[in-house]
């Protein structure tokens, strides 16, 4: 009578219809004559009964056989759906208000972020994006009222004034926005469709999606996900805190059935402090659904199969059948006031995405991006801002072309012309972990990469963007101990598994970074989850790793061939060297020689040169004194005085020399000529620099 893949989801359909009727599983036997087992192994989707007993479970239950056959839902008639709020603790304790939320700030940018890599975290199909679509949608007049009374406004109404009669800062909070609704009329919600991710899925109360979400604090469940943004649990926080009533709705598509069913599992979940509503005292959360009929909790609000007509008057409407879940932010707001009206909202959420993710949302010839994303703003259902898909390329038009170049295999070791991107690996030594033990715990070092390329005039310059795992942005920095007169740069860190790795040290790196994250993960630094479960040690291979980042930044922009940005046509041959073996201009092989040059005039007349210099193994040091002269168009080459020299790489200045340590075998410095010392302009003459080797130098 039932097919084969319909038998395992008998026992689910089968619980539904008795609790929705208000039956126990032992009262049923009984109406069947048989032993409560056999109900149970039905439940449990152990057995399933045979065909005449389905006919007599159909007269019970007053259903057609359609129905069972069929597995149709509701049945036995929808329950009416209700807010259960949480009773106060027995033992007097009280919350007045929800402390992760506390740990962000109410601001689109920080929703965008969290939000949007939670929605990563569960991409679904790994050769396909995450499609998120966040939807800003005001409702005024008729549709405000159809939408409050969909929400049963009323019946939490007097809960709403009784946390907002209290002195703390949400009651404080609640009052202006309760305050503001009064007056306005008006809502603003907040939708953030994902497709292609994994949905709420899971059991109602116990571990899974669904109860990690709406249920639990502090459970991020992304305990399967190596590449996973989020340790802490907290990111989802950020969508009650944005919103003025601690209101979100949920509607969800499963990856995986659930009771028999994957489409529209709805639910919503209301913070509030502890309040006293008709003498009774609540602790702090609500839950929107229908109520559970199971005796260990009876009375709940538990998740629903809604219908399509719920679906749209909640403002719920997934238009795609794709998995993932739409999350609705009721009375959401910007309460950093960057944003205040729709239009400066829809802007900042485009600004945000494409400055968070916009890695995220670069593919490759081989492998397309991991997310898109669009924004769209709606009146009273009718559109106010037409769909924007973000697009990186237009705010951050280097970094995307650095990325690009990375993902399709066209880096190159040094820049040359104006849009190529170098790549340089970087090492992170990664401690051992305590429990490995002082004698049998092994760092390891994972290899991360690099990529500069020069800045586009629209972007800010000189710096560096780390991230790891799924591309998300952690910090953006800018190097130290930048050479003076650098040209404009924008680089990229890739570590972990945001490198395209997947071995074993990516694997152990990804995991050291993440533990030295923040909740809001923007930085790589000191937390109690690196000191407490990684060796001593772990803060100073943090500390190494930067300083190994910006010397292979120092490194990169020296590496540069001789390019003139104004001064005169200079510069095909900007260094010369003196030293034992030079025959004409060729160099011997035991000397040093010029890797590359950088050489302008500033605005104040000076000439500021970079040279990176080639040195064959000494067992001595090598003691160089640079000397600038001007290549004038007539006479000799007079000599030209240095208001600054600086040791850039793998060298250092005494008393104006070059001192290179034994066995290196390169070196940068850079010069700042002095203008007071030049006998004429420097746009009417070429500059000569001449390496000398010092009294004492190696030979």
């Amino acid at each position: 009578m039932l097919n084969a893949d319909q038998d395992k989801e008998f026992g689910p359909w089968l619980g539904r219809q008795l609790r929705r009727a208000g039956m126990t599983q032992a009262q049923l036997a009984d109406k069947l004559n048989l032993t409560r087992a056999a109900v149970s192994a039905w439940i449990t989707s152990r057995a399933v009964p045979r065909a005449e007993t389905q006919r007599r479970i159909a007269e019970i239950l007053e259903i057609d056989m359609d129905a069972v056959r069929n597995l149709a839902d509701n049945v036995a008639g929808n329950l009416p759906l209700q807010w259960h709020h949480r009773p106060a603790h027995p033992d007097g304790g009280r919350e007045y208000g929800n402390a992760a939320a506390f740990a962000f700030g109410a601001d689109l940018s920080v929703l965008a972020r969290e939000a949007t890599q939670n929605s990563l975290d569960e991409r679904r199909d790994p050769t396909s994006p995450v499609r998120v679509h966040y939807t800003l949608h005001e409702l005024t007049g008729e549709h405000l009222d159809a939408f409050l009374k969909s929400l049963r406004w009323d019946e939490l109404a007097e809960h709403y004034r009784a946390a907002a009669d209290t002195q703390q800062k949400v009651g404080r909070s609640l009052r202006a926005a309760l305050d503001d609704l009064d007056a306005s009329r008006s809502l603003l919600l907040l939708r953030i469709d994902d497709y292609n991710a994994s949905g709420l899925t899971g059991p109602e109360y116990s571990d899974g999606r669904f109860a990690a979400v709406v249920r639990r604090q502090l459970d991020s469940h992304n305990k399967s996900d190596k590449a996973a943004g989020g340790s802490y649990g907290l990111g989802k926080v950020t969508l009650w805190a944005t919103s003025r009533f601690s209101l979100v709705l949920m509607n969800s598509t499963l990856s995986e059935p659930h009771e028999g069913h994957t489409e529209r599992r709805l639910v919503g979940r209301l913070d509030l402090p502890w309040r006293t509503v008709d003498g009774q005292a609540y602790a702090g959360p609500a839950w929107f659904g229908e109520p559970d009929t199971e005796p260990s909790h009876h009375g709940v609000s538990r998740s629903w199969w809604a219908d399509e007509r719920t679906v749209r008057d909640l403002h719920l409407e997934r238009p795609v059948a794709d998995p993932g879940t739409s999350f609705l932010v009721v009375g959401a707001h910007d309460a950093s006031g960057d944003a205040e009206g729709l239009s400066d909202m829809h802007e900042k959420l485009v600004n945000s995405l494409a400055e968070a993710f916009w890695a995220a949302m670069i593919g490759g010839r081989d492998a397309g991006p991991l997310l898109e994303a669009r924004v769209t703003t709606l009146r009273n259902g009718h559109v106010l801002i037409p769909e924007q898909r973000v697009d990186p390329r237009t705010s951050r038009p280097a970094l995307c072309r650095a990325f690009q170049a990375y993902l399709d295999g066209e880096t190159v070791d040094a820049l040359i012309s104006g849009d190529q991107v170098a790549k340089t690996v970087v090492p992170l030594t990664v401690p051992p972990l305590r429990s490995a033990g002082r004698t049998t715990g092994e760092e390891c070092v994972h290899s991360a990469v690099l990529l500069l390329t020069p800045a586009d005039d629209t972007e800010q310059r000189n710096k560096i963007v780390y991230m790891r795992g799924n591309r998300m942005t952690v910090v953006e920095r800018r190097p130290r101990d930048l050479p003076l007169g650098a040209s404009p740069f924008q680089a990229v860190l890739l570590a972990g598994y945001a490198t395209g790795g997947n071995g074993p040290e990516t694997e152990l790196a990804e995991r050291f970074l993440r533990a030295s994250e923040p909740p809001e993960h923007n930085q790589w630094g000191r937390t109690e989850e690196l000191t407490s479960i990684y060796q001593r040690g772990a803060l100073s291979r943090l500390r190494e790793f930067r300083e190994a980042i910006d010397e292979a930044v120092r490194n990169l922009i020296g590496r540069r061939e001789i390019r003139s940005d104004g001064g005169p046509s200079v510069l095909r041959e900007l260094l010369k060297l003196d030293g034992p073996g030079a025959v004409g201009k060729r160099r011997a092989p035991n000397v040093p020689t010029v890797r590359s040059v950088i050489a302008e005039v500033e605005e104040s007349g000076s000439w500021h040169v970079r040279v990176d210099l080639r040195l064959p193994d000494a067992e001595d040091p090598w003691l160089l004194t640079p000397v600038a002269k001007f290549d004038v168009r007539s006479g000799g080459r007079p000599v030209v005085g240095w208001s600054l020299l600086t040791a850039a790489d793998n060298c250092r200045i005494e008393n104006g020399n070059l001192v290179v340590a034994a066995g290196a075998r390169s070196a940068v410095f850079t010069g700042l000529t002095d203008p007071r010392t030049h006998p004429v302009r420097s746009s009417y003459a070429r500059l000569i620099v001449d390496v000398h080797k010092a009294r004492g130098g190696a030979a």
